[in-house]
C-alpha cells in the first residue's frame, strides 16, 4: 500500500485497516468503469465478504488503541472489558425513572403486544442495532432511560418509516420540526432518517419540552400532539379549575394512548416472561462505528466495499435519498464493527471511480426530455432517478442527479450538497389574465364553473371567500389557458387606404373582441379584457 493511499484514511480507518491487513485475504478488485452509465444502475445486493479470521490478541489490542466510538470521542474501546459483555437490557432497566401508569390504556397496549410475538421479535431485533447508542446518549444527558424505548412506539425502529402525516424516520420528525433541529432535508439526504442525527435532535426536542412543561408525561404528549396543543389543553383545565396532569387533560385518543404504549413496552422490557415474549440479547458495547467519508462514493459501491448487502448498508445509513453519498454533506457512514476494517482495506485497494453520479444545476426551465439530451441520459432514466412525475417541467436552478462524465474529477460542493432542490412546473399551455364585469347573480362558484377552474382559485385571485357573491359590474379576475386564434380576427371596420401627402397609408381598424370573451355565456353584456398572465 502506498503512503498516498494511507493518507486518505482517517485514524479510525487506519486502525481498522491494521487489524484487517493481518488477517483478511485481499478481495478481487471491482472493474473500473470507462464511461458513466446512461440509465441508473440496477440496485443489486452485493454478496457479503467472507468473514475474516479471528484477529490475534496483539493485533486486536493495537487496533483498539486508536478506535473511537462516535459517542465517546477520544475514549478507548475495549470489547474485552467486563462491562462490554454485559446485558444492555439490565443497564436499561436500571435507568428507568418515570412514574408508572396503570390503567385500561396500558392493559390494552400490553394485550396488543402480547398477541403479536413475531412483531415484537422483529421490532426488538431491529432496535438492538441502535439501543446502545441511544441509551448512551440518554444517560449522558441524565434523562430517564424510558426515552430510549420511544422509537419502539414511534416507528418500531424502522429507520425509513413515513407516516400519513409525512413524519419520517426512527423518531418520526415532521419536516418543519426537523428543520428546527437542524435536520437537513434536500434531494440528496434526509437527516430525519439519520440514526445519530435524529437521535440527537429527538433528545434535544424532548429536553426542551420537559423544560417547558416540567413533567415528562406532558413532554411526551407534546412530542406526539404538539406543544401548542398541550399548552392550550393545560390552559383550559386551569380556567376550569381542573388538574393539569397528563391523565386529566382532554386530548385525542392517539395522544391519550401514547404514554400508555410506552409504559407497556417498559413493562415488557422489565418482565418479558410475564407476557410470553422474549428479547434478543444485546451486548453493552457499540454495534456500529462511524467511518469517515472523504470522497463522493456510490451507495452500491460502499456496500460492496463493506461486504454488506445493499439492504443492510441502507439500514445503517437510511438518510441517503440518492444512489450516491456526497462527502461534503455526509462526512461519515455507519458500519458494524467487523465491517469497518473490511471497508477500510477495500477502499484503499479500489482503483476505479468511486462515484458514477454527480449533481447538475439546470440553467433554464426545460422539459425532462431536453434535460436528458443535455446530460446523455435516457428520459425515462432521468425521470426515475430524480423522481420527476409526468407532464412536469424542471425549473431553472433545480438540481438533477446525472451520470458523472469521465473528465469530471471534482466532487459536489458543500454549498450545492446542502442547498440542492428540485422545483417543477406543470407542462401546460400558458395562462392569460381575463378581467370581466360580473353580472347579476354571479358567484365565485358560477364564475369557476363557467371558466372550468376551481372555486378556490377564483376566490384566491379575487381575495374573497369561496362562497362570495359578486356585485353587478364588479371587476372579476380569472386566469385561463390561452389558445391562440388560428385565423386573423375579424375587424369591425373595413381596412381602407387613406391618401396623405401623395402616399397611400393602410390603416387597419381595431380588431373586435372575440365573441366568446366579449359576451360571456353566463349573462348579457359582460365586458371581458384578456391579457397575458404575469
Amino acid at each position: 500500500m502506498t503512503l498516498s493511499s494511507l493518507s486518505r484514511l482517517s485514524p479510525l480507518l487506519l486502525a481498522a485497516l491494521l487489524a484487517a491487513c493481518a488477517t483478511t485475504t485481499p478481495p478481487m478488485e471491482a472493474p473500473a468503469s470507462d464511461t458513466p452509465p446512461s440509465p441508473p444502475p440496477v440496485a443489486t445486493e452485493a454478496a457479503p465478504a467472507a468473514a475474516p479470521a479471528v484477529a490475534t490478541a496483539p493485533v486486536r489490542v493495537m487496533a483498539a488503541e486508536l478506535l473511537e466510538d462516535n459517542l465517546r470521542p477520544g475514549e478507548k474501546i475495549d470489547l474485552d472489558a467486563p462491562d462490554a459483555s454485559a446485558d444492555l437490557w439490565v443497564r436499561l432497566r436500571q435507568g428507568f425513572q418515570l412514574q408508572d401508569l396503570d390503567d385500561d390504556w396500558v392493559r390494552k397496549a400490553e394485550a396488543w403486544y402480547s398477541a403479536r410475538p413475531d412483531y415484537v421479535e422483529r421490532m426488538t431485533t431491529r432496535g438492538s442495532r441502535y439501543l446502545f447508542h441511544i441509551v448512551d446518549e440518554v444517560e449522558k444527558r441524565g434523562m430517564p432511560a424510558e426515552l430510549a424505548l420511544l422509537p419502539f412506539i414511534e416507528s418500531a425502529f424502522v429507520t425509513h418509516a413515513v407516516s400519513t402525516a409525512k413524519a419520517t424516520g426512527m423518531w418520526q420528525f415532521m419536516p418543519a420540526t426537523g428543520r428546527d433541529f437542524d435536520l437537513k432535508q434536500n434531494i440528496f439526504r434526509d437527516d430525519r432518517r439519520d440514526v445519530l442525527a435524529s437521535t440527537r435532535a429527538a433528545l434535544d426536542y424532548l429536553g426542551r419540552l420537559h423544560k417547558q412543561f416540567g413533567d415528562w408525561h406532558l413532554a411526551l404528549a407534546a412530542y406526539n400532539w404538539g406543544q401548542g396543543n398541550v399548552q392550550k389543553a393545560i390552559a383550559r383545565n386551569q380556567k376550569a379549575g381542573l388538574p393539569t396532569d397528563y391523565a386529566s387533560l382532554k386530548m385525542p385518543d392517539e395522544t391519550r394512548y401514547y404514554v400508555p404504549k410506552l409504559q407497556a413496552v417498559k413493562n415488557i422490557v422489565l418482565n418479558p416472561d410475564r407476557y410470553a415474549l422474549s428479547l434478543p440479547a444485546v451486548a453493552n458495547h457499540p454495534y456500529f462505528l462511524s467511518v469517515k467519508i472523504e470522497r463522493d462514493i456510490d451507495v452500491a459501491l460502499a456496500a460492496q466495499l463493506a461486504g454488506l448487502t445493499l439492504d443492510t448498508f441502507q439500514q445503517f445509513n437510511p438518510q441517503m435519498n440518492k444512489p450516491v453519498i456526497l462527502a461534503a454533506a455526509t462526512q461519515q457512514v455507519l458500519l458494524p464493527y467487523d465491517q469497518a476494517s473490511a471497508f477500510a482495506e477495500n477502499l484503499a485497494r479500489h482503483t476505479g471511480p468511486l462515484a458514477t453520479w454527480t449533481a447538475w444545476v439546470v440553467p433554464k426551465t426545460m422539459s425532462p426530455a431536453d434535460a436528458a439530451k443535455r446530460t446523455g441520459m435516457a428520459e425515462s432514466a432521468l425521470r426515475e432517478i430524480n423522481r420527476i412525475p409526468p407532464k412536469m417541467l424542471v425549473k431553472a436552478g433545480s438540481t438533477l442527479l446525472v451520470p458523472r462524465a469521465p473528465h469530471v474529477h471534482d466532487d459536489v460542493s458543500e454549498r450545492l450538497a446542502d442547498s440542492a432542490s428540485l422545483s417543477l412546473a406543470p407542462d401546460a399551455p400558458p395562462l392569460r389574465r381575463v378581467t370581466l364585469k360580473a353580472g347579476k347573480g354571479d358567484t365565485v362558484a358560477a364564475i369557476a364553473a363557467r371558466y372550468k377552474v376551481r372555486s378556490e382559485q377564483v376566490a384566491q385571485w379575487n381575495k374573497v371567500g369561496s362562497s362570495a357573491r359578486f356585485k353587478p359590474g364588479q371587476a372579476v379576475v380569472v386566469y385561463t389557458a390561452f389558445k391562440p386564434t388560428a385565423a386573423p380576427a375579424k375587424t369591425t371596420v373595413a381596412t381602407r387606404a387613406v391618401a396623405k401627402n401623395g402616399k397611400a397609408t393602410v390603416r387597419a381598424a381595431k380588431p373586435a373582441v372575440p365573441r366568446n370573451l366579449a359576451k360571456d355565456r353566463g349573462g348579457k353584456g359582460r365586458n371581458v379584457v384578456a391579457s397575458a398572465a404575469p
